[in-house]
């Protein structure tokens, strides 16, 4: 099942280009002339991908109908914009990707490439197999644990058929189960995200390990034939890095609340961590803040430092793979007030323009640099 795109603009200069780049993705494109008919689709039929023109009569209420519609709220959506509109309005409006005007083939390659990759990983995570697996569920707590079944699993957490007379479960559990054909058991953070009607719950999964998240996707991408193969993970550069968070150059950056891979290489040593974008610029770069806090990531990320502080000629490895949007992304993590990590700081500091924010940068590396003997704050790569 391909990708479908509902697009919602009268400019036929604006559709042409948007009807060649989207067909070069091999996204299909639903065509509106005005947000009557768009409103009206967006309640009946799913979408990957909203792209709306925002000079059009209430645009916004089709980007905001968009959200709240139950099968388009994954949707990612793009905003046409002129180029006097800032990135925080358009952001506001539920956008997650702006495209200014003039639209030309190449700015909406940049962008849909980078939204496509996205779009994928927003429909794989919320695929779901029908799969019968008993899980253990440890209250967090302190309280009793209980014994379920799956009724079906994702890449993003479970449904679970609860036991006669057991009340939905609430607070924070690890979940333990074994995938069907594996050997070793998954221990998954997680809190109840939906409560359905009868026995039914779904549970979400939180903080996921790297390589528990491979194994989940890779049973599922055996078991779940119509998901489609991700794209690539794309190559950037990694400008400065810090034991909570990194800043990356590249040409098409995902959105902030977007969750991330990274894999990080330097010589022998390799660091894959999961990520939420705080900071983007189009056409630039993106901050990133990681979410993992356990000691294994914390020393992986030292000692990936700690080498790029001691070999300033070594040029790291970087690839950068989207996870999908989570609404619970938008919630910090990290207070600018909470944290002495300058990188953080910046990230969760005052909503600055891209040239102010690269002088900041610039300017916490001269402060911050010469001072480091162990590598264990910030380093510029």
């Amino acid at each position: 099942m391909g990708l479908k795109a509902l697009v919602l603009c009268s400019d036929e200069r604006i559709v042409r280009v948007l009807r060649r780049t989207l067909g070069d993705l091999e996204i299909s494109v639903e065509l509106c002339l005005d947000s009557d008919a768009a409103l009206r689709k967006l309640t009946r039929h799913r979408y990957e991908a909203i792209v709306v023109d925002c000079s059009g009569e209430r645009s916004e209420e089709v980007l905001h109908s968009a959200r709240s519609a139950a099968c388009n709220k994954h949707a990612v959506a793009v905003a046409i914009v002129e180029p006097i509109v800032g990135l925080k309005a358009v952001f506001e409006i539920g956008a997650h990707f702006v495209l200014y005007k003039p639209v030309t083939v190449e700015k909406a390659k940049s962008s849909f490439r980078a939204a496509r990759a996205l779009m994928k990983s927003e429909r794989r995570r919320n695929a779901r197999v029908a799969v019968e697996i008993p899980v253990i569920m440890r209250n967090l707590s302190g309280g009793t644990n209980i014994k379920v079944t799956t009724v079906d699993l994702s890449e993003g957490g479970i449904a679970i058929h609860l036991p006669d007379g057991r009340r939905r479960p609430s607070g924070r559990w690890q979940l333990v189960f074994t995938l069907p054909g594996h050997n070793a058991p998954l221990e998954i953070p997680a809190v109840l995200a939906w409560e359905g009607s009868g026995a039914q719950a779904g549970v979400r999964f939180q903080q996921v390990p790297p390589e528990t998240t491979r194994l989940l996707r890779e049973w599922l991408n055996r078991n779940s034939p119509d998901i489609e193969q991700d794209d690539p993970p794309i190559r950037c550069q990694l400008t400065d890095l810090s034991l909570g968070g990194c800043y990356l150059e590249l040409p098409s950056p995902f959105p902030p609340l977007s969750r991330v891979m990274l894999w990080m290489r330097a010589g022998e040593t390799e660091v894959r961590v999961h990520g939420v974008v705080r900071v983007m610029h189009p056409d630039r770069g993106m901050g990133v803040e990681f979410t993992q806090s356990t000691p294994q990531h914390r020393k992986s990320v030292e000692d990936l430092l700690r080498l790029l502080m001691e070999n300033r000629d070594l040029h790291p490895e970087l690839l950068v793979a989207p996870e999908g949007l989570d609404a619970s992304a938008d919630q910090p993590r990290t207070r600018k007030s909470d944290t002495d990590d300058p990188l953080l700081q910046l990230f969760y500091g005052e909503n600055l323009s891209v040239e102010v924010f690269q002088d900041a940068l610039r300017r916490q590396r001269a402060l911050t640099i010469p001072a480091q003997k162990s590598a264990t704050t910030a380093a510029h790569v």
